[in-house]
């Protein structure tokens, strides 16, 4: 979110955050406010930005759909890990545009089994720290049966075994990820989230869906038995080992094509011989947004497209390239899905 827009609000009344390191880590923002009212800035933050930067009226924005957590919601957390010469050890979080790390012995929005295990997550990473080593950066992550597991110690410490996947289940729907694959952090707000695409999308039996930087899967394989096809795009060949992994627990191996490539490259063609069939593009870039490529081959896409970015600022960018060739936005969704941050999630429905 935009941190001049968040300047411009009143804050009101103040609460005492439940971080002692609230403040000094550079991972959270809103501890000391009441949850209704972070809502309210991060609302009235992306409406003043679309409304700004794309014209758009007050009938296609949809309420702020809030996190079910507030807190003790990630089921992934990023450290640093650093010896100095004389032996000791921190560990803890990085502020942005710093080398130097704030010890944290818990955090209050990982999930608990998370923030309970990171005292034990330091003595087990200085135990595994090769001697010529000053400095690591470690994964920590769960799924909804709370075992942990961590990595970021040597080559291929991310990687896992089938049997360790994690998994969320998402209304009775299982979805497998691991360690060094993407996967959203906030676990609890997904069957919203599902809820929302499902009543914009217009899918039916005639409909192929295609799920872009699709990931571990998590859109494709949630949605494969509500449409005719599903055709995923994604880059990391990590993430497309996990979609294969859901697609065969599922037995949806007929529905679901999978494709390791750049999504500039492969939609075109997986395009050509649908010609006027009706289509539905899941589109989950980076934070970056996407790439001027990217961009080039989707304002080509002949149907519905459903953009979801956890940054305003790139969405807004793009958004604008749409709209100036032809595309109208029909609907816009944000979602916490990052409680005490900065961040949020936003969906959008483009239409021709």
């Amino acid at each position: 979110m935009n941190t001049q827009l968040i300047k411009d609000f009143s804050l009101p009344h103040k609460v005492d955050p439940l971080c002692p390191i609230f403040g000094t880590c550079g991972g959270c923002a809103y501890q000391d406010l009441p949850y209704e009212e972070e809502l309210r800035i991060k609302e009235e933050g992306l409406r003043t930005l679309f409304h700004q930067e794309l014209a758009v009226g007050e009938e296609v924005f949809e309420a702020i759909v809030p996190s079910p957590a507030p807190y003790h919601y990630r089921s992934r957390l990023d450290l640093g890990l650093r010896k100095t010469k004389k032996g000791e050890f921190f560990m803890g979080f990085m502020p942005q545009n710093s080398r130097r790390i704030v010890p944290a012995e818990s955090c209050a929005i990982a999930r608990q089994e998370i923030s309970d295990f990171l005292p034990e997550l330091k003595r087990q990473a200085q135990g595994r720290l090769p001697e010529d080593y000053q400095v690591a950066n470690l994964v920590i992550r769960t799924g909804d049966d709370g075992r942990i597991f961590w990595g970021g110690i040597g080559r291929r410490s991310l990687q896992m075994n089938e049997e360790d996947y994690f998994w969320t289940e998402v209304h009775g729907k299982k979805i497998f990820y691991s360690l060094d694959t993407f996967f959203q952090a906030n676990l609890s707000i997904l069957p919203y989230l599902m809820e929302k695409i499902e009543s914009v999308a217009g899918f039916d039996q005639t409909t192929y869906f295609f799920d872009l930087y699709s990931g571990a899967g998590l859109f494709g394989i949630y949605f494969a038995e509500k449409v005719n096809k599903v055709f995923m795009i994604e880059e990391c060949k990590d993430s497309t080992r996990l979609a294969r992994f859901n697609t065969g627990f599922h037995k949806l191996e007929q529905k679901i094509e999978i494709v390791t490539g750049k999504v500039e490259d492969e939609l075109p063609l997986l395009l050509a011989p649908l010609q006027s069939q009706k289509s539905v593009a899941m589109i989950d870039p980076p934070r970056k947004g996407l790439l001027p490529s990217a961009l080039e081959a989707l304002l080509g896409f002949p149907g519905t497209l459903l953009y979801l970015s956890c940054q305003p600022e790139s969405l807004v960018r793009d958004l604008k390239a749409f709209v100036q060739k032809g595309w109208a936005i029909e609907k816009v969704i944000p979602f916490d899905f990052f409680p005490k941050t900065v961040h949020l999630e936003t969906l959008v429905k483009l239409c021709r």
